[in-house]
């Protein structure tokens, strides 16, 4: 009898590709890959350890599935991802019914280690980062219309807040060649729409040829027949080069997107967090940006509460919120990562003050998307549909991104399919969202 393995995966884009990767490893070795937890043999959960919120979710997702194994249902637990990676003897310790816990090293090796798993054998793995699966045949996890492609892994920008380079090591990229064989393959598949993803898109090409080669990449890629989108996320704003902007422009299929996380906008507190700008030089790059980018949409993210913010540095952060009316916009609490230069730094901020700060740029944010929202009034825009709702349908138009912007929320006369492009005229806004009909 086959056994069947179902994932949880948890945290960013790019550990789900790594997840993905994994899948299509344990489905080609004749396990049955399960969508249902309920349903599965042995659960793997590949944990985010990004911030004390996901540690959090990761804990409280491997405690669930234990409840699971003692009472019958599963057989065996897995534990791959950041999590693992740092946390490498407590959960074992802390959590006996966990069967493996692997690092990101040991994803090439998932097949034995879940074997092992399933016989009762108890597994500690962590080979050296560099064996991280950067590329491979992938099980999608994603909708049949659009997939990630990821770009590269690690990070070499030390940002002093941020854990990553400790959890996935130093920067390390794919080849041209193989993203956009890959690439090719997915359109091939019926994928319609690419997001980029990686630590820091922006420095693709910096690894391998010395050089920023995210233009040619984009080029490349927009030749692929059958792929319509193509959007960008997590791009450092010191490394958006005219040469980007002017590929951006020129080629119709990558959206006029940007995801561009800033974390602040003050001098001194980037400078503290090992980032460069200002609140001119950022202002200065986002009016260039949107001179030459027609209908550009750009998404970011702010941190509040950084040790040492004082008051006056967030109104700073608010004004410039309200100042460059962001389409999209992410706000998070700063959280002290052991072993960061920002674990031990002074003036560290109280929670209470971090999550009021938090919300009141979300309230300013909320009040200049409902501001944007209302100007798309009346006007017609190309929309993918992602999928069949009572009555009609849900989709997005090239300024939303999947599963972490707003929908376009839609009715037709006619029966659509998903992953159909349609044009929606947008007559009313339900909070974050889009009301609209076809034409």
């Amino acid at each position: 009898m086959t056994n069947k393995i179902g994932m949880i995966s948890l945290g960013c884009p790019k550990n789900q590709v790594d997840g993905e990767l994994i899948l299509e490893k344990l489905n080609k070795s004749g396990f049955e890959i399960s969508s249902i937890l309920e349903d599965s043999d042995l659960i793997i959960i590949n944990t985010c350890g990004f911030t004390e919120d996901a540690k959090k979710e990761a804990i409280e997702a491997i405690l669930e599935t234990a409840e699971y194994k003692k009472t019958g249902i599963i057989k065996a637990i897995v534990v791959t991802g950041c999590l693992a990676q740092r946390y490498k003897d407590e959960i074992i310790t802390e959590i006996p019914e966990v069967d493996a816990v692997i690092g990101i090293g040991a994803d090439r090796d998932i097949v034995k280690v879940c074997q092992k798993a399933l016989h009762g054998i108890t597994t500690s793995f962590f080979p050296d980062r560099k064996y991280l699966l950067l590329e491979g045949e992938r099980l999608l996890s994603t909708p049949s219309h659009w997939a990630y492609l990821k770009l590269s892994d690690g990070c070499n920008n030390r940002c002093s807040y941020c854990a990553i380079p400790l959890i996935r090591g130093s920067y390390t990229e794919r080849p041209i060649e193989n993203i956009v064989a890959e690439a090719n393959a997915l359109a091939k598949k019926g994928i319609k729409e690419l997001i980029l993803v990686a630590q820091d898109t922006t420095n693709y090409g910096k690894s391998i040829y010395g050089e920023y080669k995210l233009p040619q990449l984009l080029n490349e890629l927009a030749e692929i027949d059958g792929i319509e989108w193509i959007r960008l996320y997590y791009c450092y704003p010191d490394k958006i080069t005219n040469e980007l902007i002017d590929i951006i422009t020129s080629q119709e299929k990558i959206c006029s997107y940007i995801d561009i996380p800033l974390q602040h906008c003050n001098s001194d507190i980037l400078h503290s967090m090992n980032r460069k700008g200002s609140y001119s030089q950022l202002k200065e790059l986002i009016e260039k940006m949107r001179n030459r980018i027609p209908d550009l949409s750009l998404r970011t993210t702010f941190m509040v509460g950084f040790p040492g913010e004082s008051e006056k540095q967030f109104e700073e952060l608010c004004r410039f919120v309200k100042e460059m009316k962001f389409d999209k916009m992410g706000c998070f609490a700063f959280s002290p990562e052991e072993d960061t230069p920002a674990f031990d730094y002074p003036n560290q901020i109280d929670d209470d003050v971090k999550r009021s700060r938090a919300d009141m740029l979300m309230d300013i944010q909320y009040a200049v998307t409902q501001s944007i929202n209302k100007q798309k009034l009346g006007k017609i825009y190309k929309t993918i549909i992602d999928e069949k709702s009572d009555g009609g349908y849900i989709g997005r138009a090239y300024f939303d991104s999947p599963e972490i912007d707003s929908n376009i929320v839609f009715t037709s006369d006619n029966d659509l399919n998903v992953g159909e492009f349609a044009d929606v005229k947008i007559t009313g806004v339900d909070g974050y969202d889009l009301i609209g009909e076809i034409v």
